[in-house]
């Protein structure tokens, strides 16, 4: 398995929108990709905003390329979203997961 792994910041009101919105709008599409494996959204303090982390869990590189296209380091972020957070990293990286030890 491979985790994709994400960051941005965004205000208090708008990291909960945008959960709504990963949970809601984007989910549903994801479902329907093969080798999707789920998500896993992060939030923690930093300064005046919230910072998200999102891990997306894939079966494969190929899996995530059918997603994000050739370029497997661009991070894929639609205009809905964008308009929610402050700032997004332009990058996202790749890890492959040794151990899930998750109940």
């Amino acid at each position: 398995m491979i985790a994709r792994r994400w960051s941005a910041r965004a205000t208090r009101d708008n990291a909960t929108r945008y959960t709504r919105y990963f949970r809601e709008t984007l989910t549903p599409h994801l479902r329907e990709l093969a080798g999707y494996r789920g998500a896993t959204l992060l939030e923690r303090n930093v300064a005046d905003a919230i910072e998200i982390q999102v891990i997306t869990w894939w079966e494969s590189m190929a899996a995530i390329r059918a997603f994000a296209g050739a370029d497997l380091s661009v991070a894929v972020v639609s205009d809905e979203a964008r308009a929610l957070l402050l700032h997004s990293d332009a990058h996202v990286d790749h890890a492959e997961v040794t151990l899930d030890d998750r109940v």
